[in-house]
């Protein structure tokens, strides 16, 4: 079939983790940006690498970006002059002395036991040996006192051992050597794998660079911070999907419109500093969109932006009870505002989280062959309209720990399958924009998770996180102004960093209490610093625990809608 009746498919990989970094101590207090390029962004470029006619859509956070190239900035200045990393966990593993306090010996083994997924352990007999010893050791601290380094040197080996890359463990030398080795690691071992590390976060941007220049991927960003935008620019919006939701004691949040536009403005620098290009398109953050999150996108120059199902099924309701039965009426192909030339997309949901949390316990052959007929379905539904696109997002690292070998079995043949499918074409949103697009009336403000905001606004704790966010807007919109420029800068990022999503994220009693603790603490000093750099008194409810969550363990990354742990 000819490249006009093939049905158009695009897979859209997010990448984004929030800021861990203290923004004034420069201490990492989470390590999961640099643990997941190391593992999911560097295989997911050399999943596209491996199979050049494969094609996909990678967004990029902005403030992911900083990270990553402040990673390699440390692990190259470690190497190469004794500089100290910012990171607690890859420091002990670049420093050749291990701490030598009880508390400091006990931290950094719960720290190498925070694996996503118990399958990241058990696999490695070695690592699963070292990590049933810990729970004795934890119960029993004085054992420490007759404990060698060797047993910290091992899991701390290990632990990185084990978040690599799986396309990085089956062909680099030197990871190879070192899982076969499997214990009595040494000095040179463990600066061996420090340099590999350093070489994985240095190249990476590179390489997503170099799949982008040759069109095999079409990179796009988030505005900064990966705040909701629509809740800044109108909190009152959230009630559009849900009209009985609770609100924040605040009606609006200060200066809203000013702070969206600064985050598109500024996600674009960044962007364009480390790509060296303005992209096309913008993944809002979290899929948030609304009629007024759509025009700023567009007066920032953006040619398409993409969202949820949801959010297309809430709106086409309104308008017309009740929708065509079939996805393939209603859901394949982008649509417009009035008067508008911004392309939006949405995303199919029930294709997404089939990867995201369905096929994880599949064979991967059974689960590329259940996507594709999925797909091969709706290609015949849509044979006499060439126009239409099945889109598919869902975050870039966090199911593939669920997945055997990080996916690598499920990603191969699924990039194989499709880009050789005579009835499908693997493209990017930039080049669906020439076909026709569908106007849209109304759009119900809503993002990719049950096309509501209610993920993020609503609960009572979540509304307390934005309450918080208030009282601290309200004072940096007084004391900002008085700041010499460079401590304004900085605190004009401090605040952003504070309008992130994930602290809303996490907030609740539905999730997993030790995440929840890790990122209210993180909210928390982050609002704390602001009240620092505005050189103004924090808050005394700063320094207490607001958000709790359900209580059961939880062990490392960001949990992402439509997708896993």
């Amino acid at each position: 079939m000819s490249g006009e009746s093939r049905l158009k498919v695009v897979l859209a990989w997010h990448m984004h983790q929030p800021q861990y970094s203290d923004l004034i101590s420069g201490t990492y207090h989470l390590p999961w940006t640099y643990l997941h390029a190391m593992k999911d962004y560097v295989d997911m470029a050399a999943h596209l690498e491996a199979v050049p006619a494969a094609r996909a859509v990678v967004n990029f956070a902005p403030i992911l970006l900083e990270q990553l190239s402040d990673y390699a900035q440390q692990v190259e200045a470690s190497l190469h002059h004794d500089a100290a990393i910012r990171d607690p966990v890859l420091a002990a593993l670049a420093q050749p002395v291990l701490p030598i306090s009880q508390g400091n010996r006990l931290a950094l083994i719960e720290a190498c036991l925070r694996a996503s997924e118990p399958r990241m352990i058990e696999r490695f007999p070695a690592y699963r040996r070292l990590a049933r010893m810990a729970p004795w050791i934890q119960a029993h601290p004085q054992a420490l006192d007759y404990l060698t380094d060797q047993y910290l040197v091992d899991l701390l080996v290990w632990y990185h051992l084990a978040w690599l890359g799986e396309t990085v463990r089956r062909n680099d030398l030197r990871a190879r050597r070192l899982l076969e080795k499997e214990s009595g690691y040494s000095v040179h071992d463990r600066r061996e794998l420090l340099t590999l590390i350093g070489e994985l976060l240095s190249g990476l941007i590179g390489r997503y660079k170099a799949l982008a220049e040759r069109g095999q991927v079409e990179l796009s960003v988030t505005p900064y911070a990966h705040p909701i935008l629509p809740l800044l620019l109108d909190l009152e919006c959230a009630r559009e999907a849900m009209p009985d939701a609770a609100l924040p004691a605040v009606t609006s949040y200060p200066g809203g419109e000013q702070r969206a536009r600064w985050h598109v403005q500024h996600g674009i620098a960044v962007f364009e500093r480390h790509f060296g290009f303005r992209p096309s398109g913008c993944w809002p953050a979290e899929g948030g969109v609304s009629t007024a999150t759509l025009a700023v996108l567009e007066e920032a120059g953006f040619r398409w932006a993409a969202t949820g199902e949801g959010v297309l099924r809430h709106s086409l309701t309104r308008l017309e009870p009740p929708l065509p039965d079939t996805k393939e009426e209603w859901l394949y192909e982008p649509y417009t505002m009035a008067h508008a030339d911004l392309r939006t997309f949405f995303r199919d949901d029930g294709l997404s989280d089939l990867i995201g949390f369905t096929y994880a316990t599949w064979h991967a052959d059974d689960a590329v062959a259940d996507l594709v007929s999925h797909l091969e379905r709706i290609a015949e539904a849509c044979r006499d309209h060439p126009q239409r696109v099945v889109t598919i997002i869902l975050d870039g690292e966090n199911a593939w720990e669920h997945y055997p070998e990080n996916g690598y079995y499920f990603l191969s043949a699924l990039y194989q399958r499709l880009s050789a499918h005579p009835r499908l074409q693997m493209t990017t949103f930039s080049d669906c924009l020439g076909a026709p697009a569908k106007s849209l009336d109304t759009l119900v403000a809503g993002s990719w998770v049950y096309g509501t905001f209610s993920t993020w606004v609503g609960d009572t704790d979540k509304n307390r996180g934005w309450d918080m966010l208030t009282d601290a807007k309200q004072v940096y919109d007084v004391a900002a102004p008085q700041l010499p420029p460079d401590k304004r800068l900085l605190a004009e990022r401090q605040l952003a960093i504070c309008e992130g999503s994930d602290w809303f994220w996490w907030f609740g009693d539905y999730n997993p209490q030790a995440t929840v603790s890790d990122f209210e603490r993180l909210y928390r000093l982050h609002l704390t610093n602001l009240y620092e750099l505005l050189k103004r008194e924090p808050p005394n409810y700063l320094a207490r625990i607001f958000a709790r969550g359900h209580g059961a363990p939880a062990h490392g990354g960001t949990m992402r809608p439509g997708k896993s742990t």
